[in-house]
């Protein structure tokens, strides 16, 4: 049987494992965030998934309420983040509700990231070539993701997406697995640091 048959279903198995026994973390984060700050505790935003559909991801909030009025992105100091979400950010626990994304079979735990429905474009501008990392579902981690993650610009991610698209198998996703819990366990920077897409269009503080 081919890896892609059976991926679905250890991605169902794995993310009902991870939700079953990280249930006293999502608790105790549950508590945190929403002691610390006033707002949902679990934030939602739009994401574009397998072939365009669009569909809301599901993150842990580590941001104030509103924070998306100026811009998307985590900036150094950035003071729209809470005490709780600059350590959950850094641990990559904000990320873990996405295994309720991939129950309800919007994600896979490996793909290329989701992205914004208008950054780094609109599902309509991507060429063919890059329409390419539309073609499986998106993941919580991915082979862009353990390659310099937001120190890549756009193009540079895509490539690695693309990549994966075309030639992912059971061990190549254990291999992004390993090295996800590697880059996780170092606690490596999440900030876009560089200028991340050559379209001139594009705010880059979003």
């Amino acid at each position: 049987m081919k890896y892609k048959n059976y991926k679905r279903k250890l991605d169902i198995l794995i993310s009902l494992i991870g939700l079953i026994f990280l249930m006293p973390l999502f608790i105790i984060v549950s508590i945190a965030i929403k002691v610390e700050s006033k707002g949902p505790i679990i934030f939602k935003q739009k994401r574009l998934g397998e072939n365009g559909r669009i569909f809301n991801i599901y993150k842990f909030r580590s941001m104030v309420v509103g924070a998306e009025k100026s811009g998307v992105y985590e900036l150094e100091g950035d003071s729209r983040v809470t005490k709780v979400g600059k350590f959950i950010r850094k641990t990559s626990i904000d990320e873990l509700p996405q295994f309720l994304n991939i129950l309800k079979g919007d994600m896979s735990i490996i793909g290329p990231r989701p992205t914004l429905t208008y950054h780094p474009w609109t599902y309509e501008k991507y060429d063919d070539f890059q329409l390419q990392r539309f073609l499986v579902k998106p993941g919580v981690s991915g082979w862009a993701q353990v390659n310099g993650r937001k120190e890549l610009s756009w193009e540079e991610r895509i490539k690695f997406d693309v990549y994966y698209v075309e030639n992912y198998s059971f061990l190549f996703d254990l291999k992004i697995i390993v090295l996800t819990l590697i880059k996780v366990l170092r606690m490596e920077s999440n900030l876009n640091i560089n200028e991340t897409t050559n379209n001139k269009d594009v705010n880059r503080n979003d």
